[in-house]
């Protein structure tokens, strides 16, 4: 199983979800009217918007998230109010967000929680020289709360027991083909954005289509049975994230695996471990407890002193690079034409 972590880091990208947000003026960006909403909000500690908001891309040709060279990360989203399209830059203490289309307003209300406000890091206590570390080097680190449930769940369903370059690839092509233009200034980008399909789009997609994509029909089921019952998995984000995770795997092909990739991000979840993942126990064992042969029984074990920040300590780990070398190959592409 790919789990959400590459086999290798990109160019601009670290393990732990984490990316560059680069700085400087506005190159790149469209001229064009004002944004339909503006908001401005002071956050109460240091914030890297790479560290908060790098999990909710999905490698890094995702047409839904864009980090720019102005410093601003963009973002568009299927929101209960419609497509929106959402801009975050931060400068002097100060955090600036745009928004624009049907979905502006409900985006900008929830920026807060979009960039931690909801989180509480100052709870974690390492207990591992690794993780201490770690945490001291990127005191911006805080976790996302979306209030978005199918959004996080498509892509990780796309992402069960594939390599991460093909569930990408799935992503990318079906949000372009089946989705719609970002509205604002995003939709006019060189490489312009896109707003992920509705769930009736997704629950209309032709089966060649997913062949085409390189999803196989187990994958593409679940996402069929998912969307059809979209209205009751949103309302899981007024639940806490156990129960959340409780009522998503109530749907056929929802697992622990996918739960907790979801809830860490509709939730803010912080206990929420990522089990069933091909490498994540080994890395968690070998950073731990130099034991890269740890499965997911072992990597609990070691994480137990980290109860109720067991997703943040993990995230840290992910950040250390305290990484074992590589013995088995990597996971084989899979023709699903074969299957």
């Amino acid at each position: 199983m790919a789990g959400r972590f590459p086999q290798r880091p990109t160019r601009t990208t670290v393990r732990g979800g984490h990316v560059r947000v680069p700085g400087g003026g506005e190159a790149g960006i469209p001229r064009q009217a004002a944004p339909v909403r503006v908001r401005r909000w002071v956050p109460d500690g240091p914030l890297d918007l790479g560290l908060v908001l790098g999990p909710l891309r999905r490698g890094p040709a995702d047409p839904t998230f864009r980090a720019t060279a102005d410093g601003s990360v963009w973002r568009t989203c299927r929101t209960p109010a419609g497509p929106g399209t959402l801009r975050v830059r931060a400068y002097g203490g100060e955090v600036s967000g745009e928004a624009w289309g049907p979905g502006a307003q409900w985006l900008l209300d929830r920026l807060p929680e979009w960039l931690g406000a909801a989180d509480e890091p100052e709870a974690f206590v390492p207990r591992h020289r690794v993780v201490a570390l770690s945490r001291h080097r990127r005191p911006g680190l805080r976790l996302t709360r979306t209030g978005l449930v199918l959004e996080s769940l498509i892509p990780s369903v796309l992402e069960q027991k594939v390599t991460t370059d093909e569930a990408y690839r799935a992503w990318r092509l079906l949000v372009r083909r089946f989705g719609e233009p970002a509205p604002g200034p995003a939709g006019a980008f060189e490489r312009p954005m896109w707003v992920m399909p509705a769930p009736r789009t997704w629950a209309l997609i032709p089966s060649w289509e997913w062949h085409r994509a390189g999803v196989d029909d187990k994958r593409a089921s679940t996402i069929l049975r998912a969307v059809r019952v979209a209205a009751r998995l949103e309302q899981a984000v007024g639940m806490t994230a156990d129960e959340a995770r409780a009522r998503l795997e109530v749907v056929p092909g929802i697992g622990p695996w996918t739960s907790a990739e979801v809830v860490q991000r509709s939730h803010g979840a912080a206990d929420a471990v990522t089990v069933g993942d091909l490498h994540l126990p080994g890395i968690v064992g070998w950073a731990l407890a130099g034991d890269r042969g740890a499965d997911d029984a072992g990597m609990l074990r070691l994480l137990e002193p980290y109860a109720g920040q067991r997703h943040r300590a993990v995230r840290l780990i992910l950040l250390s690079g305290q990484v074992p070398g590589r013995r088995a190959p990597k996971m084989p592409r899979v023709d699903i034409g074969l299957l």
